[in-house]
């Protein structure tokens, strides 16, 4: 039985003919890399490198192109986003909280001995707007192909967004997604991958070598974008454009840089878990203050 869509907010939200001011979004963007070094200036660090890579990833996706009401997180008719590579957890929170899902005082805490923020390092349900724990890579385009088959069997119009990161997609369970979801023509499924280029232990081509990466999507039958991971307007043109084709999902391939915002860091693989001290905070607030003016 299909569920009705009653969420007017939703429905406001769909941005199918215009794009977001690129500006707003820019503005957006910058806060949330303030709030990823906050965290990562807690007792405990945080998943620095990979979270500020995925800024506008995000910011594309939740200010400009999915359907989600902050005051309904669970409305029948919003869109799906799986974070996949949940360890970028600091940078959906950071989202989170500046889409309004989230306070900011969950985020003062995360990290911080005595602190209430009961934020985990990798996404947990108990957080709103979170739709599954993730963390154990390779499992969350799994997840996506049953988020997008029951939306068919619903009649659901919703679509579902997959965030995943490139080491991640060594895991051969990626694969055997990619493929059911290509024989079974979930055009509403849209894989985003954060092409940075580095895991924890260097760079994703000398580790596995995942290139031809497009090629590989394509074989498997998937409608293939590539984009600069930092360009909201490219991303929004194609994510926004979702499904691309009929019967064919959609993967985009996001060329980002690891570290993005701190260039004394950017693209090197130390930048993967960082615990700063207050000067470290200090010095990256300055350097993303700068780059604002």
């Amino acid at each position: 039985m299909n569920e009705p869509d009653v969420h007017e907010d939703l429905r406001d939200n769909e941005r199918d003919s215009a794009a977001a001011d690129l500006d707003v979004l820019a503005a957006h963007a910058a806060q949330i890399r303030e709030r990823i070094v906050e965290m990562c200036a807690g007792d405990e660090g945080g998943h620095l490198g990979g979270s500020m890579s995925l800024v506008e990833i995000l910011v594309t996706l939740y200010f400009d192109v999915m359907r989600v009401d902050p005051a309904a997180p669970n409305a029948a008719g919003r869109d799906i986003l799986l974070l996949s590579k949940g360890h970028g957890a600091i940078g959906l929170y950071a989202t989170l909280a500046e889409r309004g899902f989230l306070a900011d005082e969950r985020l003062a805490g995360y990290g911080r001995a005595g602190g209430a923020s009961s934020l985990s390092a990798h996404p947990s349900l108990d957080v709103p707007g979170v739709e599954l724990p993730s963390g154990s890579l390779g499992h969350g385009l799994s997840l996506g192909v049953g988020f997008a088959l029951a939306a068919r069997l619903d009649g659901a119009g919703r679509r579902c967004f997959v965030v995943l990161g490139d080491g991640e997609l060594q895991e051969g369970s990626v694969w055997e997604a990619a493929m059911a979801a290509g024989s079974l023509g979930l055009d509403r499924l849209v894989a985003v991958v954060d092409r940075n280029g580095l895991q924890i232990t260097g760079r994703t081509e000398d580790v596995i070598g995942l290139e031809p990466l497009a090629d590989r999507w394509r074989s498997f039958g998937w409608m293939v974008h590539e984009a600069g991971g930092h360009d909201m307007g490219a991303l929004g043109s194609i994510l926004r454009a979702a499904p691309s084709a009929p019967g064919r999902p959609t993967a985009v391939i996001a060329h980002t840089t690891k570290g993005r915002g701190l260039p004394y860091v950017e693209g090197q693989a130390r930048s993967h878990y960082a615990r700063l001290g207050d000067q470290q905070r200090r010095r990256a607030l300055a350097v993303l203050r700068r780059g604002r003016r």
